[in-house]
């Protein structure tokens, strides 16, 4: 690189530096265009101050042979700015993920809603010496095509039917969609893009509007085969997309009813990957499903039982991951009303296991209702190269089995386990053994375990939640734990009540990379306020609730200000100092896309204490309990202020 060349580059660098972050305007000559020929992906994730129409133009002129895009976390993205991509003409897949909205329909009780229109930024973003652009006026032939392939825009609630229009109007190549969380497209707006992409291969619909009409479009004939578009259930397609998917993920979709789910699985058989978590799926449907190429199988909190689940498994000998939490129907014995086959098994549970014992090699598990030690057993061979297990409510796991576990699963990366009975023993084994260990996660587990577990270093771990299984957790101990595990990036502590303010500054000092916090019901840590958490310069979740009556009224606003990655903030009012915080506006949010206010209401409880004459009185107290969540959720088009019941 030239003298002047170098100097034309740090002066721009210095020019950037004295922006205003609420200005999107870039002075004349401020950025010299360069060009880079063996760019092929480009990654702006998380970069807020940064203009995207903006990013494009430069990305079109200095990487011509620019073929990957990832801009997640982006929330002044417009869906509008999608066709612009076409002057990227070698681009083939664009991921613009955001952060999840905790308000799913389906999922919580709303009690009210509100929205307010974002405040509009400057259309006029880039002024050089040789061209001026203006978004408004940016226009594009309307036979200019794209050659995106795989489309992500998970999370985005600003994507709406005309959106996924649009797309299916330029974006002819799609091969992969991910709508997941996409809460207000429709049902039919996704039917009219499945006819028009008929590319399409994988499909991401999870927590959607997703239901019967998305559905006949998948199984339909498409045009070109010469048959009727609109088909009747049970009528038998040669030529659909159904046929073509290899990644269905519909987990959380109750628009898709019981026949719907037959039809799809019954056409569906060069599938590897299927989500059918939390849907109404039941035997019937799950047995027409006649492929061989599964490799991963969602059924959670599904009807299924281990008769259906087992007929699936012995015609997929590639299985490698298998998830069949809160299925409460696994000991049934099923059937899918063909009489000749799954109305003839005898399978139970066991059954189950020798089957993916004879023909699997699983490397990710999640059971709960039915699951043992006997299972664990029973599986064998299929768990040998395990790298992630999940015990969830209803799973027994023996004090024998665990202790086991190092040895029969010596590859595991995360361990999950929820309502076991876990001892000092089995966790220091857990620890010493397991050297590929990044995650552990211990909820609501029985037994009695101290500091004992945790004092081996575990170098590798990099997710650590404690769920009211370490009431004992001091501010030393939680030292120690910073020492031992030096690359934490995530950590939740739930009911550690001997912790107090100092713990801050033994976090933020141990652990400065972290990118998340989960701090519930931990004694006195915020009671004197929130300071040395500021020091957490990467953290972009931020959980404090129950912890202490001191946080200030203008936290959030500090918060988002001091750390620059902030995307998620949860707190509860019981933690106020003023008994109330002050909330951002659209100009003060930094990176803030979530935001979710708890509130309690005091309940009274007796209770009868045994005096010195062996009367009885009654005590009133009062404690709280939760009330309603306030949930603020930003997008590139609006501000929703969404109260619900639910703790989220």
């Amino acid at each position: 690189m030239d003298s002047k060349l170098r100097k034309s580059i740090e002066q721009s660098l210095i020019n950037l530096k004295h922006l205003d972050r609420k200005q999107y305007a870039i002075s004349p000559g401020l950025l010299p265009i360069l060009t880079f020929e063996a760019v092929q992906d480009v990654d702006i994730s998380k970069c807020s101050r940064l203009h995207f129409e903006a990013a494009i133009e430069c990305f079109c002129k200095s990487f011509p042979a620019l073929r990957t895009l990832r801009a997640a976390y982006l929330l002044n993205i417009k869906m509008t700015s999608l066709r612009q991509l076409v002057k990227c003409s070698l681009l083939s897949e664009v991921d613009l993920t955001v952060d999840v909205s905790p308000v799913i329909p389906m999922q919580v009780s709303i009690i009210s809603s509100s929205q307010t229109i974002t405040p509009k930024i400057s259309t006029t973003f880039v002024q050089s010496e040789n061209y001026i652009l203006d978004a408004t006026s940016f226009s594009l032939s309307g036979s200019l095509l794209s050659n995106i392939t795989n489309l992500t825009l998970e999370g985005r609630t600003d994507v709406s039917d005309s959106d996924l229009q649009d797309i299916s109007e330029f974006c002819v190549s799609l091969c992969y969609l991910n709508l997941k969380a996409c809460t207000s497209v429709t049902d039919t707006g996704m039917s009219i893009l499945i006819r028009r992409c008929i590319k399409l291969q994988s499909i991401l619909v999870c927590d959607t509007s997703f239901g019967r009409n998305s559905i006949l479009a998948l199984c339909c004939s498409l045009p070109n085969s010469g048959n009727s578009v609109a088909v009747d259930f049970g009528n038998k397609q040669q030529n659909s997309v159904a046929l073509k998917l290899q990644t269905l993920h519909m987990g959380g979709c109750k628009g898709v009813d019981e026949t719907s789910l037959l039809e799809v699985l019954s056409q569906v058989q060069v599938l590897r990957s299927l989500c059918l978590r939390e849907t109404h799926l039941v035997d019937n449907a799950l047995c027409s499903f006649s492929g061989s190429s599964l490799e991963m199988l969602d059924v959670d909190n599904t009807m299924v039982s281990g008769a259906a689940l087992a007929y699936v498994v012995r015609g997929n000998p590639g299985l490698k991951c298998l998830k069949a939490r809160g299925c409460k129907n696994l000991f049934q014995q099923g059937s899918n009303g063909k009489g000749e086959e799954c109305s003839s098994f005898s399978h139970s549970c066991k059954e189950l296991y020798l089957e993916l014992a004879k023909t699997c090699k699983l490397e990710e598990f999640s059971f709960g209702w039915g699951f043992s030690h006997f299972s664990l057993e029973a599986l064998g061979p299929a768990i040998t190269s395990l790298k992630k297990i999940n015990m969830g409510l209803g799973a027994s796991l023996s004090h024998d089995a665990l202790t086991l576990l190092p040895t029969t699963c010596p590859f595991l990366e995360s361990v999950i386990l929820y309502f076991q009975v876990i001892t000092d023993s089995i966790m220091i084994n857990i620890m010493q053994s397991l050297r590929y260990l990044q995650v552990l996660v211990l909820c609501y587990c029985l037994g009695d375990i101290s500091s004992l577990s945790f004092k081996f270093s575990m170098p590798n771990l990099r997710k650590l939640r404690l769920e009211r299984v370490t009431p004992w957790m001091t501010n030393d101990e939680l030292a120690i734990l910073t020492q031992n595990c030096v690359n934490l990036v995530e950590l939740s502590l739930l009911g550690c009540r001997l912790l107090n303010s100092d713990s801050q500054q033994i976090i933020s000092c141990g652990w400065p990379g972290l990118t998340s916090i989960h701090l519930e019901e931990c004694g006195e840590v915020t009671a004197d306020g929130v300071i040395s958490l500021f020091d957490c310069k990467a953290l972009e979740d931020l959980l404090l609730r129950h912890n202490g009556p001191g946080i200030q009224r203008n936290f959030i606003l500090d918060a988002a200000s001091k750390m620059p990655m902030l995307r998620k903030v949860s707190l509860d009012l019981c933690d106020a100092s003023e008994g109330d915080f002050d909330l951002p506006n659209y100009a003060d949010r930094y990176s803030l896309s979530i935001v979710k206010i708890a509130r309690c209401k005091f309940r009274k409880c007796t209770l009868e204490l045994q005096i010195l004459d062996a009367t009885r009185r009654p005590v009133h107290m009062e404690r709280p309990v939760h009330k309603e969540t306030l949930v603020l959720v930003w997008s590139s088009k609006n501000l929703t202020r969404t109260v619900v019941k639910e703790r989220i």
